[in-house]
């Protein structure tokens, strides 16, 4: 039985995400990143250039715990940024690796 497609239909053809998109972090493996990068938003009237470290370590623990597709930063506009938080192994997607600082 079917439920919520035509029968006969038996196959779903799945397409990975557009890049830009990535997985919401349902685990909240970032989020102590995350909240730093609002909070730096919030105290800089949502003037983003100055919460440019704290993007690039929120992106770095999204790339470290597999949440996006590693990718250099050149590409995201991030390469004359330097981050405020030491990654271990950041160049590698390893999930059980913890960010140290924030």
């Amino acid at each position: 039985m079917s439920f919520g497609r035509p029968p006969g239909i038996t196959g779903i053809l799945v397409t990975p995400p557009d890049r830009g998109s990535f997985p919401l972090d349902h685990d909240a493996e970032c989020k102590s990143f995350m909240m730093v990068y609002l909070k730096c938003l919030k105290d800089n009237k949502s003037q983003n250039g100055a919460c440019r470290p704290q993007s690039k370590d929120y992106l770095e623990c999204r790339m470290q715990k597999g949440l996006m597709e590693r990718d250099d930063w050149t590409n995201l506009g991030l390469s004359n940024v330097s981050s405020s938080t030491t990654f271990p192994n950041s160049s590698t997607t390893a999930s059980s690796s913890q960010p140290r600082g924030s």
